[in-house]
């Protein structure tokens, strides 16, 4: 099985360095997975936000660990592909035990974001760069080298970070992160163009970005040169506004 994974979470990490860009239509469950491997995808991301929900839970670390891993399991399972869960901010796990976790599930990724949820605000880099490298030694002394995506917040409202200072934030965190012995820089929440050009071009490493209404689309982000798009649980939240709209109509 450690073989396996072994193969999983190396194809996962080529697929950062293109050719194509990795285009990741995030899923919360064992059916939209199969749905997003049928279609040719290479990889599948499950989102927090639409597992926790699901799961009735609020987003932010609001769902005990042990069922969003289960849930990510039943994805894991589901399909042939990699898959990549999104861990949040890791939820107090020791760096040795996550890694376990995952691999235990068969996840061979994960996204890692350094938003404090206890108390506010962001995590010290410094603090948030010991643990992704922590955890990156973890993965290799298990035998599976997993593909791990910072995700740094600075650009999220909630974080505290000026307007001004965020891109520079975001790269002065990026580059820590990366160091430490991340694979994939994601400031979440960042639209403008220029903003995500800047980062990409000051970045050392791949850079996942979003697509939104008024921002740039896939093609755009092509050209920008974005690594890696993922959506969060904006399917989820279509899907679930469809179920609305459809039995609406089924009212006398």
């Amino acid at each position: 099985m450690t073989t396996d994974l072994k193969a999983q979470a190396d194809q996962l990490r080529r697929l950062h360095h293109g050719p194509e860009m990795l285009v990741l239509p995030n899923v919360w469950d064992a059916a939209s997975a199969e749905i997003v491997a049928g279609a040719g995808y290479p990889a599948v991301a499950t989102a927090s936000a639409a597992i926790s929900a699901m799961l009735g839970y609020p987003d932010g670390e609001g769902a005990p660990w042990r069922e969003m891993f289960a849930a990510a399991g039943r994805v894991a399972r589901a399909v042939p592909v990699p898959v990549t869960v999104d861990a949040e901010a890791g939820y107090g796990l020791q760096p040795r035990e996550l890694v376990d976790r995952l691999l235990e599930i068969g996840v061979v990724g994960c996204n890692l974001e350094d938003s404090d949820h206890r108390s506010g605000g962001l995590v010290d880099p410094g603090a948030q760069a010991e643990r992704l490298a922590a955890i990156r030694a973890a993965s290799e002394d298990a035998g599976v080298p997993i593909v791990i995506n910072a995700r740094t917040d600075g650009f999220l409202p909630r974080s505290g970070v000026a307007e001004p200072e965020r891109v520079a934030e975001a790269v002065r965190r990026g580059r820590r992160y990366l160091e430490a012995g991340a694979d994939c820089v994601y400031p979440i929440g960042v639209g403008d163009e220029h903003d995500i050009a800047a980062l990409v071009t000051e970045l050392p490493g791949p850079v996942n970005s979003n697509t939104r209404p008024g921002g740039p689309d896939l093609a755009r982000l092509r050209e920008l040169g974005v690594a890696r798009v993922s959506y969060g649980p904006r399917f989820y939240r279509q899907a679930l506004a469809d179920l609305k709209t459809a039995v609406e109509l089924l009212r006398p």
